[in-house]
């Protein structure tokens, strides 16, 4: 019988290599292009945003738009650039995963919508992970964070 000590195990790496840190900037940028252009539409269509936020029945639907904004052009911005890039990702994760419940809910559409809105709710569950993935590892040194 074999024993497991911490001596059998390599030190993680602690350094990233360029190609690590490039794939993180491109990450960045397709993340971030989820949210800031939507925010900039909310923007250009702010009394839309809030009688759609309404047809949901959240309360205060112009608050909410304007959080929204907030968050999608704010956030988004952030992580863009790598600056708080961790708080900015766990903000946009929390926002996108109750956007989720609220604005896809495949489980209470007819069923000719089920495909759609299934497929959007899923979606975004990954994008959560993926805004989870640069909280936990940070933006990669092409950041503002590293710098």
């Amino acid at each position: 019988m074999t024993t497991t000590t911490a001596s059998n195990y390599a030190a993680p790496a602690t350094t990233t290599s360029a190609a690590q840190d490039v794939l993180a900037l491109i990450g960045r940028i397709l993340v971030a292009y989820m949210f800031i252009p939507a925010g900039i539409g909310k923007v250009m269509g702010f009394a839309g945003t809030v009688g759609y936020i309404s047809s949901v029945g959240l309360p205060l639907p112009a608050l909410g738009a304007a959080i929204a904004i907030i968050v999608e052009i704010g956030a988004g911005a952030a992580l863009l650039l790598g600056y708080k890039t961790r708080i900015a990702a766990i903000v946009l994760a929390v926002f996108t995963l109750a956007a989720s419940f609220f604005f896809h809910p495949y489980w209470a559409v007819p069923e000719a919508q089920k495909m759609v809105v299934t497929l959007l709710f899923t979606k975004n569950i990954a994008l959560v992970g993926g805004l989870l993935a640069f909280a936990a590892f940070g933006p990669g040194r092409l950041s503002i964070d590293k710098k």
